[in-house]
């Protein structure tokens, strides 16, 4: 049995495959139903990204397109129906500069892309996902207690939890900036989702998922807690995020829902096994770690400098490209950088990458 993140051409859910599978195997009758029948949804929403993976770049942008530096917003409700990737976008619940609709899943969504957007034009000059004014288009509601958040390769899809686990998916900044930065590497280094290349996609998407909350509180690197989609889940004492880039592998531990985090923050202790598309969630927490060792080693607000390094080679990277290209890049830029951004800047990037055994 499979979920809808499976296949050849992968819907970048943020809730990965190892977990639902776990969450099918739990004792709490509500919660496995729940899991079996997300993991039933597949098929429809496999053969829909076959197509639209097919499909030129210019038909995928279907938001209106905006001048430079206008930032639009379109939030639809799809009516909490089944598979989730059906009836979209769905009802029109909130356009830009609409009013709050006091729905939290709305306005969430609406707010949280507005900060992405803004990270990405403010900080890095890029206009919208595609760089030439993407209107970011999202569906809440999706589902039936979807258990998922996705990028589907034209807009964002948000479900709203069984409440048991997880809680709807708009609550995290980070998880609606994760799944809106896998537009953005679509647009640009186009990382396949497989292996190491899909271990970075999912990286880039944590990345600048974290940026965001950090940019929305102005939080320096050292003060931020680099957990990705706290909330989202449903407190527990077992239970801290869905991953840990300060300490990839204990953002949950002995949960009796989800088991234990996977991820390694070292080279050596990599994933090598064929499932999540050959480790994709799993590995990614090996160049998290190097990003939260740079960041906070250099200081001051990650996305100053340390941001725009990892941004500038999330442009440059090729679709097969692995850990050790990723890294030797990183090095390249910011020794580029560093006149400009600080001259510690070349010695902290390869001491972090160093860090983690690249």
């Amino acid at each position: 049995m499979r979920h809808p993140c499976s296949a050849h051409n992968p819907i970048h859910c943020v809730v990965p495959p190892f977990i639902l599978e776990k969450l099918a195997q739990s004792p709490d009758r509500r919660v496995r139903e729940r899991a079996l029948a997300n993991l039933q949804l597949g098929a429809q929403v496999r053969a829909t990204r076959a197509i639209v993976s097919t499909l030129p770049a210019a038909i995928l942008r279907y938001g209106a397109v905006s001048t430079p530096g206008r930032l639009r917003r379109e939030v639809y409700d799809q009516g909490n129906r089944n598979p989730p990737d059906r009836f979209l976008p769905g009802k029109l619940r909130r356009a830009e500069h609409g009013p709050a609709t006091g729905d939290p899943a709305v306005d969430e969504a609406y707010n949280y892309a507005g900060s992405t957007w803004r990270l990405y034009y403010k900080i890095f000059g890029r206009n919208s996902l595609d760089d030439q004014g993407m209107t970011l288009v999202q569906t809440v509601h999706a589902g039936v207690e979807y258990d998922n958040a996705f990028w589907d390769g034209r807009q964002m899809v948000y479900g709203d939890g069984d409440g048991v686990v997880f809680q709807r998916f708009t609550r995290a900044p980070d998880v609606v900036a994760h799944e809106l930065t896998h537009g953005v590497v679509q647009y640009t280094s186009g990382l396949d989702y497989q292996d190491e290349p899909g271990a970075l996609n999912e990286h880039f998407a944590d990345v600048f998922g974290s940026l965001v909350r950090q940019y929305r509180k102005r939080q320096t690197a050292k003060r931020a807690d680099w957990l990705i989609g706290k909330e989202i889940l449903v407190p527990a004492r077992t239970r801290t995020s869905l991953r840990s880039m300060q300490a990839p592998g204990t953002a949950y531990q002995n949960d009796p829902y989800l088991g234990d985090d996977p991820q390694p923050a070292h080279y050596r202790d990599r994933y090598r096994g064929s499932g999540d598309y050959g480790g994709v969630h799993i590995n990614s927490g090996i160049p998290n770690h190097a990003f939260y060792l740079a960041a906070t080693e250099f200081g001051g607000y990650a996305w100053n400098a340390v941001g725009k390094v990892w941004y500038q080679v999330m442009l440059n990277l090729l679709p097969t490209s692995d850990f050790a290209e990723c890294a030797r890049q990183c090095r390249l830029v910011a020794k580029s950088l560093a006149p400009k951004l600080g001259l510690r800047l070349t010695g902290v990037v390869d001491r972090a990458w160093k860090g983690v055994g690249l």
